[in-house]
C-alpha cells in the first residue's frame, strides 16, 4: 500500500515537473491602441454598410458639452 502511495507522488510530482510552461501575457503598450485621429490632407474613407474601420480619420463627432454636477452627498 505504502508503495502505491510513493508511486502516486512521484508520478505527480514528474507530471508537475515536465508540464509546458505558459508564457508571461506583456503589458499593452501606446502603439498597440487604434485611436481615431484628426489630421488634415488625410484621406476619409467612404463606407457603405456596417464596416470595421481601423485607424479613422475623426472630421467631428457630436455636440460634446460638460455639465458640472451639483448634488450634495455623503452628509446624513
Amino acid at each position: 500500500m505504502w508503495a502505491a502511495i510513493a508511486v502516486v507522488i512521484i508520478s505527480v510530482l514528474v507530471q508537475y515537473a515536465l508540464q509546458p510552461k505558459t508564457p508571461r501575457p506583456q503589458a499593452a503598450a501606446l502603439k498597440d491602441f487604434d485611436a481615431p485621429t484628426a489630421e488634415e490632407g488625410r484621406p476619409v474613407p467612404v463606407v457603405f454598410g456596417t464596416v470595421l474601420v481601423r485607424s479613422a480619420n475623426v472630421v467631428w463627432y457630436g455636440d460634446l458639452r460638460t455639465t458640472p454636477i451639483r448634488a450634495k452627498g455623503g452628509k446624513k
